[in-house]
Formats: structure tokens, sequence, C-alpha cells
């Protein structure tokens, strides 16, 4: 079994105010039910406090990863040999490309509350997407990550897939 040399995987988790506020926002369920007596009250401090913390939990459930020759972002998988360069990004350069630089042909993932990013460019030409825009705590392990999952698969033969049987003659066999 061959193992990364660089692995890399990063959970883009929500900062811990984003949960006092989904219990803030409990409360407020339980106040606006209080007139209704206690057990309505409890009902919605408790779903709307559940509510709240699972759409924050949602939210904060993005990864990021560089797995078996692909770089994984949230839902897009793509392998590490359509990437070009990197760029590493801090405050102010990510923020502005999320802003005023941003193409909208770009795959964002898009974290607020992360301040830092990595800026992949995109060397497919069969792909109209110009780069991806990644939220990371660690964008330069990121990059030494996906440079050497690129190193890796270049040094690394590809075998094609096994044969199968169902050729013509094999059907032929069969009748």
């Amino acid at each position: 079994m061959e193992q990364a040399v660089a692995p890399f995987d990063e959970r883009l988790t929500a900062p811990g105010s984003w949960w006092a506020i989904s219990a803030l926002f409990g409360l407020a369920g339980g106040l606006v039910l209080m007139p209704l007596g206690t057990v309505p009250m409890l009902g919605a401090l408790v779903v709307t406090g559940l509510l709240a913390a699972l759409a924050v939990s949602s939210y904060g459930s993005a990864r990021i990863r560089v797995v078996a020759g692909s770089l994984v972002a949230g839902d897009a998988r793509i392998p590490v040999a359509a990437l070009g360069d990197a760029e590493v990004l801090g405050g102010d350069e990510a923020r502005a490309w999320r802003t005023y630089k941003a193409d909208p042909r770009a795959f964002m993932l898009l974290r607020s509350y992360v301040p830092t990013a990595l800026r992949v460019v995109v060397d497919d030409p069969d792909d109209p997407t110009p780069y991806l825009y990644l939220s990371t705590r660690r964008p330069r392990a990121l990059a030494a990550a996906l440079e050497a999952a690129r190193d890796t698969g270049s040094a690394v033969p590809r075998t094609g897939g096994a044969g199968t049987a169902d050729g013509p003659e094999s059907r032929q066999d069969r009748a």
C-alpha cells in the first residue's frame, strides 16, 4: 500500500463564537414561546438550539484533503495533474481574491472566518475554471502536499485497467 509523502487533511470548522451564537438562537426561540408555558418554551429552546447547531456544524464540515493523487475540496475532486502553480494568500491578499480580484468561473471553497487561503491555477485546457480558491488555515502545508502529490504522481507509472472477459470472442463462445 502506497503512503502519501505529505498527507493533508483539514476540516474548516466554525469558530467557537458561532457555537455561542447558535446557543443564543436556542435561547431566543425559548423566549418567543415563553408566554405559552414551560413545556412549549423548553421545546422551542431545544429545537431551535439544535437546528442552529446543525446549521453551524454543516457549514463547518467542509474538508480539504490531498488523497490518491487528487485534491478533494468540499464536493470537488480534482486530479493534481490538472493543477498548476499554487500561491499562498495572506489576509489582505486573500480578501482581495475573495472580492474584487475574483473570477466568477473560479471554484471557491470559501469560509469567511478563515483569513488565509491558497490559490491554485487549473492547467486543464478542457476545464473553464481558471483557478481554485481554497480557504485554509495551513496554506503552506497544502501547497507542499499538492507539490508532493504531483511529484509522486509523475514518478509512478500509470497502469491500465484490467481487461474484461466480455470481448466479442467470449460472447461468441457463449452462443
